[in-house]
């Protein structure tokens, strides 16, 4: 990257150019003119946030005809964050995370390591639990998503083929980490199953070198023979 001095390139401004990289992680590829109005910025400070990005390597522009417009129409202009702009996000914290972890293991066992898991997802269970319970079964996934996307994973939602519903997670900030120590997916999936209620299960992990965490939610009838399991096992 770039080496700008201080003079140029003041705290606020990268702070400012930092958030316009991760708005697009989590919703791009977007258009200029929606980081503005998400950001408050004029639309000159987007291109300059965005021309530096680009020359950073931080993000790609994409051109995207508008849909139902054969050869007509001015295609759209949209930006999408790229693999360096991607392993800059996660680089630092998953490496902290991954030094964590392996401390831990190396002084009290691997149990130890899915315990802190656990614990970690159960700040999601605990807020998310009272929502459920008051949002439609059919409705949940949705809800799920937006949690996850709030906290940097660019998730969504879509009916499956098979049936069920395929909870999508774009970004992983500790999918290294996750590589080393599965605990972290196994804990979060058990935490899935427990807000929607039925059967879950991950067909594929940013941290195995998937391009997506992509977990099958099992149909809402599948729900009672759920509940009654959990309760055999005690969950």
């Amino acid at each position: 990257m770039k080496n700008v001095t201080p003079s140029i390139e003041p705290g606020s401004e990268r702070s400012t150019r930092a958030r316009v990289a991760r708005l697009i992680l989590e919703h791009g590829p977007v258009a200029a003119a929606a980081l503005g109005e998400r950001l408050g910025l004029t639309p000159a400070a987007v291109r300059r946030h965005l021309d530096a990005l680009t020359a950073d390597g931080m993000i790609e522009p994409r051109t995207v005809r508008p849909r139902g417009q054969r050869g007509r129409g001015r295609p759209a202009k949209l930006f999408a964050i790229t693999d360096a702009g991607r392993s800059a996000f996660e680089h630092a914290y998953d490496d902290l995370a991954g030094s964590a972890l392996r401390f831990l293991a190396e002084r009290m066992g691997q149990e130890a390591v899915s315990d802190f898991a656990r614990t970690q997802v159960s700040g999601l269970l605990r807020r998310l639990e009272p929502v459920m319970r008051t949002v439609p079964a059919d409705q949940r996934v949705e809800v799920l998503a937006q949690a996850l996307s709030a906290e940097g994973y660019a998730a969504s939602a879509s009916k499956a083929k098979s049936g069920g519903v395929q909870l999508c997670q774009h970004h992983c900030p500790v999918a290294h980490a996750a590589a080393e120590f599965p605990q972290l997916c196994e804990a979060e999936t058990e935490a899935f199953a427990q807000l929607l209620g039925v059967p879950v299960q991950r067909l594929a992990t940013i941290a195995h070198g998937d391009g997506v965490c992509t977990t099958h939610v099992s149909p809402q009838s599948l729900a009672p023979a759920h509940k009654a399991k959990n309760k055999e096992t005690g969950r």
